[in-house]
């Protein structure tokens, strides 16, 4: 049977139509090569035994299941995300491992209906790409119990993270920029990069006690240089700007490609594609 997504929100259908196929093919560096930014918070994390989570845009359940190891078989773990091919894997993955108390649940958070149950909410770079980020907000607030804690994970400006600005510039240098009416996932990635902008953003949606933790690190962009140009070239802003770019994209893809592999060719090493990466690990909570 077909789940059914409570949402109109033409973001949806674009992540379900057109990003699910490209993140797909990319399944590996997602969840490995990027880890190291929820691996850092959520390492240090402790939740006691019985608590209750929520994972807000979980993707393909990793970090929901994660979360479930932490509250052990007492507690009770949801994850939510408007793609439910992503969650096939979580749930094939929970049952594996017999982690039977999370549940994955294909949702627009903006808009699913909560029950207040929740003592600790968490989101891996889902936050930035709500239509309306207060809404979701005030929404994922709705879920959680008074002085529960609320951790997302954004990353931080463009300029922090050379390892999608540094293929946006090659690709600049080939391309127009995409138009304002270009199809895209949302917000954008870098849509919280600001801290005074999310301060407010909380602050509207009723949450606390706001506090930002930044994290640098590494990150492996691809297993070798051809599968890091193909990424870029597929999706993050380089592949956003090619995408929107069409036969014109065509027409220059050698030269760009070939610019590109040398940029990443740089960065290669023995195990990898190795570049720089920089984030917001942001808490808050609900005060009731």
């Amino acid at each position: 049977m077909a789940t059914v997504i409570e949402s109109n929100d033409s973001y949806t259908a674009f992540w379900n139509d057109v990003m699910v196929p490209k993140f797909e093919r990319f399944r590996d560096i997602m969840l490995d090569g990027l880890s190291y930014h929820s691996r850092v918070p959520l390492g240090r994390l402790t939740l006691p035994q019985g608590a209750r989570a929520l994972d807000v845009g979980c993707g393909w359940g990793d970090t929901a299941l994660e979360l479930a190891r932490k509250v052990g078989p007492t507690g009770k773990v949801l994850g939510l995300d408007c793609c439910d091919a992503f969650l096939d894997k979580g749930r094939r993955d929970a049952a594996a491992e017999g982690l039977g108390h999370v549940r994955f649940v294909a949702a627009d958070v903006q808009t699913h209906r909560f029950e207040r149950e929740f003592d600790f909410a968490f989101s891996r770079f889902g936050m930035m790409f709500f239509s309306n980020p207060v809404a979701a907000m005030r929404n994922v607030r709705a879920a959680m119990v008074p002085g529960a804690t609320l951790m997302f994970i954004t990353w931080r400006a463009l300029d922090d993270n050379p390892w999608l600005a540094l293929p946006k510039a090659v690709v600049l240098r080939h391309l127009p920029p995409p138009g304002e009416n270009a199809q895209t996932c949302g917000p954008g990635p870098f849509s919280m990069a600001n801290p005074d902008v999310v301060r407010a953003q909380l602050a509207a949606a009723g949450f606390t006690d706001v506090a930002f933790e930044r994290l640098d690190g590494p990150v492996m962009v691809g297993r070798d240089v051809d599968q890091a140009l193909d990424m870029q070239m597929t999706i993050g802003p380089a592949g956003e700007i090619v995408r929107e770019a069409g036969a014109l994209a065509d027409t220059h893809r050698d030269k760009i490609t070939m610019a590109l592999r040398d940029e990443l060719a740089r960065h290669a090493k023995s195990d990898g594609v190795w570049m720089h990466s920089s984030s917001w690990t942001i808490t808050a909570r609900n005060p009731g």
